[in-house]
């Protein structure tokens, strides 16, 4: 466990903790990003029992969590995701001291991390949460009425192909995977189908 007493160690170990708990926040329900968050910050919370740590700075990193949630659900996001990373950054560069009480992460390190887990940051949650603010492109009630193929067998549920694209299915009465299929409703994202026999 003295690997984890370098600052350096440390420092890496704590910002892609608090990185992966971002991420955890805009995919909530993901459960590796979670599991990777927790095990990242348990190892860097042994670093920081162990070493000379700064209130103000680890205050700083506990503080970054809030301008990102108010990112997330506010649409001038840009401004409150810098403040988050800036907040990340500079409380995770400051938060291990020497003995003379200055920063004791390599600057160069903490240079090349800041600017790659700073990018990737507002990169990521930039892109997911425009895809899940996003409106669909075409009207799914357009698919009823379309044909498709069973890729499952489908009955209380399965899974077919319509307009180029799986879809959750259901039906009456089971379907055979591979048979012909038509949509007769749609119950949110399931879509409801019959089977097509081929004409005589």
């Amino acid at each position: 466990m003295d690997i984890l007493l370098n600052p350096n160690i440390a420092y890496l170990l704590l910002v892609f903790g608090f990185l992966l708990t971002l991420l955890a926040i805009v995919t909530p329900g993901t459960g590796m990003l979670e599991l990777g968050a927790a095990f990242c910050l348990l190892l860097a919370g042994y670093a920081v029992y162990n070493l000379t740590f700064s209130l103000w700075a680890l205050i700083l990193l506990v503080l970054s969590i809030i301008p990102f949630i108010i990112a997330i659900r506010h649409k001038r996001r840009e401004v409150f995701l810098a403040l988050s990373i800036a907040l990340l950054i500079t409380g995770s560069v400051f938060l291990f001291l020497d003995e003379n009480g200055r920063a004791a992460v390599n600057p160069w390190l903490a240079v090349a991390t800041s600017i790659l887990v700073g990018g990737f940051t507002w990169f990521t949650t930039n892109k997911t949460l425009q895809a899940s603010q996003s409106r669909p492109r075409h009207s799914l009630d357009a698919l009823v009425g379309q044909t498709g193929e069973a890729k499952t067998r489908i009955h209380e549920d399965g899974s077919v192909q319509v307009a180029g694209e799986l879809w959750s299915a259901s039906s009456d009465s089971p379907i055979p995977v591979g048979s012909n299929i038509r949509v007769v409703e749609r119950d949110g994202f399931v879509l409801k189908v019959e089977k097509v026999y081929p004409k005589a």
